[in-house]
């Protein structure tokens, strides 16, 4: 349905850096960089091949203002330690917890699912929404156990998110 979304950011380099962190757990990438030219038109670009970018982040030199409630982008995971790894990224650079990874048996059984709120203000979730093989399951445990450790918002299980 979507071919891309762009947000507006207020320091594009510190936004792309976040988002450089938080999306490579999820097998994304930055795909294209404009720092050509007037400040006010640099972007940057992240998908997963060159050329074929779903987010778009533009530098806002009046500021950005963040989508308001309701709004959140979820992005896919391959495995629920890639949404860990997603969590414990925006958590080390500068994004704010809006809720711990975990199943969320509210959307489903195999619903497991970050939030963050990234340095503009925007809502973001990682999520897998199927079942993993029982490998993967183990090496989400031991990520799970990093995340208590530096988490402080309030546990997967505990109602709704974003």
């Amino acid at each position: 349905m979507l071919h891309h979304i762009s947000f507006g950011v207020t320091n594009l380099l510190q936004a792309a850096a976040f988002y450089d962190a938080v999306l490579k757990p999820l097998g994304y990438r930055r795909v294209w960089s404009d720092f050509d030219g007037d400040a006010a038109t640099h972007a940057v670009g992240y998908g997963e091949r060159a050329g074929e970018d779903l987010l778009a982040l533009k530098q806002q030199p009046n500021g950005a203002v963040a989508a308001g409630p309701g709004f959140h982008l979820a992005f896919s995971a391959p495995s629920q330690a890639a949404v860990d790894n997603f969590h414990a990224a925006a958590l080390l650079h500068g994004g704010h917890c809006n809720g711990a990874p975990g199943l969320r048996p509210d959307y489903g059984a195999d619903y497991y699912a970050a939030y963050v709120i990234d340095p503009d203000g925007f809502c973001l979730e990682a999520v897998i929404n199927h079942q993993q093989p029982p490998t993967e399951q183990q090496n989400s445990k031991k990520g799970s156990e990093h995340i208590k450790s530096v988490c402080r918002c309030k546990p997967a299980n505990m109602g709704k998110s974003a």
